[in-house]
This record gives C-alpha cells, sequence and structure tokens, in this order.
C-alpha cells in the first residue's frame, strides 16, 4: 500500500487495520526529511508493525501531470528545477538511510525519446548525480514508470550505469500515459523491476489528457497474465496498492484490490 508521510509517521496505523504489513512511504515535502522524523517513523512504523520497502520522494516546483504542461514540469527534465530537485532528491536519500528504506522513487520526468536530443546528456548525468548520493548511503535509486517508454527507460539506465537503479513497474500509468502494453514493458524492463504499483487505468482518449485511473480489473491491466509472467521472471519484490481517490471509495477499492490479488496469486 502507498500511505503518506504525514503526522510525523503516524499513518502506518492505517496501514496496518487493511491487515497489510508493508507500505511505500510517500513524502511529498522535502522540508521533511529531517532526523527527527526519521525517528519518529521508524518508531511509528514498528509500533504498527509495518515495513517500508521503499521511499516514494516528492519535488519542489510545479507539477502538472498532463501532456501539455507535464514536459516542462515534471521531475528532472525540466532544467529551471534541476538543481533543486537533485538536491531535494539527496535529502530523501537521507532520509531512506535514516528510516531503513532499501530505495528512494521518483518520476525522472519526460525523459527525451532521442537520444542525440541535446537536452538528453543533462538529464543522464542529473539521474547519475542521484544513484551516486544514493549508492554511497546503500540506497537505491529506482524510477516509477509513466512519463517515458519502456525502452528510453531501458536506455536511461544503461547510460547512467550505476548499478543500483530500479524500476517501480506501474502498469497503469504505463496506458493512461500511452507509453506501453505493461506486459511488453516486462519485456523490457524485467531485470531491472524491483517493485509493483497495483493500479489499474485507461488509455488516452485525446493528445492533452492522461487517461483515467479505475481500480484493478476495470481497466486495461491484465493482471492475472501480469502477475503471472513476474513470477515467471522470478520477481521478488513486492506489490504495493496505488488508488489515487480519497475517503471511503478508496478504502473499499483497497480492500477490494486486497482480496483479488490474493485470488490472482492463489490462481
Amino acid at each position: 500500500m502507498l500511505t503518506p508521510l504525514r503526522d510525523g509517521g503516524r499513518c502506518f496505523a492505517r496501514v496496518r487495520r487493511f491487515g497489510l504489513g508493508v507500505c511505500q512511504l510517500a513524502g511529498r515535502d522535502p522540508a521533511l526529511a529531517t532526523e527527527a522524523v526519521a525517528a519518529t517513523v521508524v518508531r511509528e512504523a514498528a509500533a504498527a508493525g509495518v515495513r517500508v520497502c521503499a521511499l516514494w520522494g516528492g519535488l519542489p516546483g510545479p507539477a502538472v501531470w498532463d501532456f501539455r504542461e507535464g514536459p516542462t514540469t515534471l521531475g528532472l527534465v525540466p532544467a529551471a528545477y534541476r538543481r533543486e530537485r537533485i538536491a531535494a532528491l539527496k535529502r530523501w536519500a537521507d532520509f531512506a538511510r535514516w528510516i531503513g528504506a532499501p530505495a528512494v522513487i521518483t518520476h525522472c520526468g519526460f525523459i527525451p525519446e532521442n537520444l542525440t536530443d541535446h537536452a538528453y546528456p543533462p538529464v543522464v548525468e542529473a539521474i547519475g548525480e542521484v544513484a551516486a548520493h544514493c549508492a554511497a548511503r546503500g540506497v537505491g535509486f529506482w524510477f516509477e514508470t509513466g512519463q517515458e517508454t519502456p525502452v528510453v527507460l531501458l536506455r536511461t539506465i544503461g547510460r547512467v550505469g550505476a548499478a543500483n537503479l530500479g524500476v517501480n513497474l506501474d502498469p497503469a500509468n504505463l496506458l493512461m500515459y500511452g507509453k506501453g502494453n505493461p506486459l511488453d514493458a516486462l519485456e523490457v524492463l524485467g531485470p531491472y523491476v524491483r517493485n509493483v504499483h497495483v493500479k489499474d487505468g485507461l488509455l488516452p482518449t485525446d493528445g492533452e489528457r492522461l487517461g483515467r485511473e479505475v481500480p484493478p480489473e476495470a481497466g486495461r491491466v491484465d493482471y492475472p497474465r501480469f502477475l503471472a509472467t513476474l513470477q515467471q521472471l522470478g520477481f521478488t519484490g513486492e506489490l504495493i496498492i496505488e488508488r489515487e481517490i480519497g475517503g471511503a471509495a478508496q478504502a473499499r477499492d483497497i480492500r477490494r484490490t486486497i482480496g483479488d490479488l490474493r485470488g490472482w496469486l492463489a490462481g
């Protein structure tokens, strides 16, 4: 389950109420990446009996999740925000080390498709700088899929060449951004997949807005086949439920997905 860092980490009790013992922790504000907050997170996670399998690191500055403004606002791609975002990810890497999380995850943005694009090498360099800082602290740096095609992600991993790079594969994002089919993406990125967001979505229906997120089994992800392929690849990571709505509907969908996952994995 993907759970937000708030109230000093007391969100872990909610994870436990769903009967779950593992989560990704989503840190939206880098100002929270302090040793004092980390100590509280460690204490509260232990009290709830919840393990943090990765830290999702939010970035400062604007973020517009669409095709119009997304390329100029998301991740490490926009040069105007790159230095402060590199600094934020380094802070998240320190925080991950303090709480014992094995990796930092983020969206790196609309990485250029054309490897000869003059904007591409600086993005590779920025990712390499973050990955090196993470490695020095014994922490992985994982790309959450979304704005880039699987082959661009594969190319970038190769260009950076850091051993601690990995992929947090979000199959719904691949569809919602129109960037790939989740089963095909596993053929490209399989060896680098460290954990997975269990989420579902629909393809875009116009050229400016993303496809819509929907509950698993209501979208285009074939979860029985997807999970079977993961198992064939020897995947041993976590399946993290992400449902980006709020209130009672979110809780209902999470509980339903827990049941669905048990059925899919048993089958």
